[in-house]
């Protein structure tokens, strides 16, 4: 039988050892797993984590060990590329920091043990990640395992499998359900039991055979129907010989069908089933990737309780826990490899291995629908190498897979027509019309043009969102970061997508804050705050309880803006969130009004005067929060850009003219803005006439300067100052105001 150790107690660590040691280091710290060594320099901002080789030490007598003829070290995640020395020898090397593998120790075991594992998350240019708006932490951050077992066993090396992939197909009430077993050459007298087990372990078919591959059938087959009825069954499989049971596997799986139609979008089990969701980061706050199961079990929590049916695990592999709360919580899955932002010709190899890996270890999980192949890939053009990449991963996720499709998420400036949108099954685009550039009204009618485009793509959202921290404001506008803004965005875009049922899946970017080292903005360094949810989980905003209101079943009422108390205006809107379908609204006891909405989105005009106490009432559903009149805006309210030249309430504007708090569309739609703004970027970005322009490495094309129509100008200079390292003092700021305020602001369109 076979007996999996926890190898996670005790462990000898240090940042850059210059050696392998030979005996265990008394000197270094002595830690636990799952650890990660960026958990705090990696949320902190500038870009400047620690990114080098982290040693793990471990000593161990045999006579500890469980009696097995053969042993290996599992690892379930070390960043990004790992070395496994047992006494002194390199036994294996690996290229890939979110997956599981395995390395043989019995040949190398003593009676005496020292077990070093050197993993190393330095920049190269052929392991995925390198180039990606988050943080790559290092570490031996998941659970390191010691399986015991006989010589004779199921697969232990090949990808990190499971040891049997399981297949249902459904035929009217009954199920056959193909069973396949990773392993070798069966000795004389040895077979494999297959039993499947139903939700109570009942036995429910079962069959002993020298076959490596065998079909079971389940009648009256009770399907895996998502959130709706997340039903699985158990498969084991036993290596026997003389009634002795040898080694052992087993591996939950689901029974269903599913279809993504170009016009209908999500089918499951022959019924709509719209895919309305999140994307999700596993790190937290203070830890890391380094999650307890606690942590697993409160992000699936969160995502059920907003009602989403769907969940865009980014951009890597996710631990295998979370994938099983899926499995039971009925959600369905996009899962990826970290092919992303930055194609390297360098790592072909290590995409193909990672895509291998995440296949043959995710293969039972009946909550994965697809697998992308790579994310914003073709940010910096679509070149041929790039192409064929796609077309081996695309040809190899078939060949590994023939019951799942394949997506891709391609960046907003990714033309229409390019040729890489043709390779996968279905596709997705990640756009943030209304944040980076752009307005929300963008939205909607862009994938009405593409669905005409293309009638028989299935065409998704990816990511879609905007960032929110602590800042309030009655007049929310883009680029302020505040909860105000955030919830009008999503309002909008809730609206605009869920209403297009051929829009096949839709995922906010992202449920939770997370760290991304190199940011610094939002008044907060070191974080992506695009979260429905805060980095350390503990506040929801306004926009969680937006989708709350669309997508959840579980009855409520939410006052928005409860952390927005003091309001300079005589007469303030109150927003009103609820799945109910009629909401009244008490200003000091005394009803303000009643309102209806299927938007589920309520709006109220509340007289502000001395302190309010509001109370939103839906049927037997309350909530209550509290307003203050003021005569002046409460400063704490407001972004201040840590290191700004200016802010841009800083910025003289003058009426009816163009200033640096005008938007880029707006300044290039007159002629002489337009010279302004192209001498400016000349400049910036220097080279002959000509020559291509770049931005951090990307190519500046028209696509991407489309989106920049939507920024202010100083949000424009400030974040591709950044990127381009260009900087501007407070005088060039001025005199660049100066220049645009003698310019007549554009009169409005109007519709033809």
């Amino acid at each position: 039988m076979r007996n999996v150790l926890n190898f996670n107690a005790k462990w000898s660590f240090i940042k850059g050892a210059e050696a392998i040691p030979a005996s265990l280091p008394a000197d270094w710290d002595v830690l636990d797993l799952p650890h990660s060594w960026n958990a705090v320099d990696g949320q902190d901002g500038n870009n400047d984590y620690y990114r080098g080789k982290g040693y793990y030490a471990k000593a161990f007598t045999k006579a500890e060990l469980p009696d097995a003829e053969v042993y290996y070290l599992e690892l379930r995640g070390a960043n990004s590329s790992a070395d496994v020395y047992l006494n002194g020898e390199c036994l294996k090397h690996h290229d890939g920091g979110y997956s599981t593998w395995r390395v043989d120790l019995t040949g190398g075991l003593k009676d005496e043990n020292l077990l070093v594992i050197v993993v190393d998350n330095s920049a190269n240019d052929r392991v995925y990640p390198q180039m990606a708006d988050f943080t790559f932490y290092g570490g031996l951050y998941r659970n390191v395992n010691l399986i015991c077992t006989s010589e004779s066993h199921f697969d232990l090396d090949y990808y990190g499998t499971p040891g049997i992939h399981i297949t249902p197909a459904i035929e009217g009430e009954e199920a056959k359900v193909k069973v396949e077993a990773r392993i070798g050459e069966l000795k004389n007298g040895q077979t494999i039991k297959y039993t499947i087990y139903d939700k109570d372990e009942n036995v429910i078919a079962e069959t002993e055979s020298t076959e490596k591959c065998v079909e079971l059938e389940i009648k009256n087959v009770h399907l895996w129907n998502g959130r709706k009825d997340p039903y699985l069954y158990c498969c084991e499989a036993e290596l026997m010989q003389g009634g002795e049971v040898l080694d052992n596997v087993c591996s939950r799986f689901g029974c269903r069908t599913f279809k993504i139609d170009p016009n209908e979008g999500f089918i499951l089990n022959g019924e709509s089933y719209p895919l309305r969701g999140v994307s999700r980061h596993q790190d937290r706050w203070g830890v890391g990737n380094a999650l307890l199961p606690e942590h697993h079990e409160e992000d699936i929590d969160l995502i059920c309780e907003v009602g989403a049916t769907t969940i865009r695990l980014a951009h890597y592999q996710h631990d295998q826990y979370f994938y099983d709360l899926c499995d039971e919580r009925g959600l369905v899955i996009w899962a990826e490899i970290p092919y992303i932002s930055k194609h390297m010709p360098n790592g072909r190899e290590n995409t193909i291995s990672q895509m291998n890996e995440l296949i043959e270890q995710n293969y039972n999980h009946p909550s994965i629908v697809v697998w992308g192949l790579s994310n914003e890939i073709s940010i910096g053009g679509s070149d041929e190498d790039l192409l064929e990449n796609h077309r081996i991963l695309n040809d190899l996720c078939h060949q590994l897979d023939k019951t799942r499709l394949t997506t891709i998420a391609a960046v907003s400036m990714c033309k229409m027509d390019d040729p890489y949108l043709q390779i996968p099954d279905v596709v997705s685009y990640n756009h943030y019309f209304g944040w980076y550039g752009g307005e929300t009204d963008m939205n909607g009618p862009w994938f009405d043009k593409f669905h005409a485009t293309h009638p028989n793509i299935p065409i998704g959202c990816s990511e879609y969102g905007c960032e929110a921290l602590n800042w309030h404001t009655s007049n929310p506008m883009q680029g302020d970061y505040t909860e105000e803004y955030q919830a009008y965005y999503h309002e909008e875009l809730i609206k605009q997508f869920f209403s297009r049922k051929y829009m096949w899946a839709t995922h906010v970017w992202n449920m939770f804050d997370f760290g991304a080292d190199a940011r610094n903005e939002g008044g907060e360094n070191g974080q992506n705050h695009k979260g429905l949810v805060t980095f350390d989980r503990k506040y929801k905003k306004d926009s969680f309880y937006a989708y709350k209101a669309w997508l959840s079943d579980e009855k409520f009422v939410h006052i928005c803006s409860k952390r927005y108390v003091d309001r300079v205006e005589d007469v303030t809107k109150v927003t009103v969130y609820s799945n109910m379908p009629e909401v009244e609204l008490f200003a000091n006891g005394v009803s303000v009004g009643k309102k209806c909405a299927e938007d589920h989105f309520f709006y109220f005009d509340v007289p502000n005067v001395g302190e309010t106490q509001l109370k939103a009432v839906a049927g037997e559903y309350t909530d209550e929060s509290n307003i203050r009149k003021v005569d002046t805006f409460n400063e704490e309210y407001r972004l201040k850009e840590q290191g700004a030249i200016l802010n841009w309430f800083d910025i003289e504007e003058r009426e009816g003219y163009l200033s640096l708090n005008s938007k880029m569309g707006d300044v290039i739609s007159t002629v002489r803005g337009k010279l302004i703004f192209m001498k400016l970027m000349g400049s910036m970005l220097g080279g002959k006439k000509g020559e291509k322009k770049e931005v951090a490495g990307f190519e500046f094309t028209p696509e991407m300067m489309s989106m920049m129509n939507g920024f202010t100008v100083l949000r424009l200079l400030t974040l591709a100052g950044g990127m381009m390292d260009a900087k501007f003092t407070k005088e060039d700021l001025l005199d660049l105001n100066k220049k645009l305020s003698k310019i007549k602001q554009p009169k409005e369109k109007k519709d033809k």
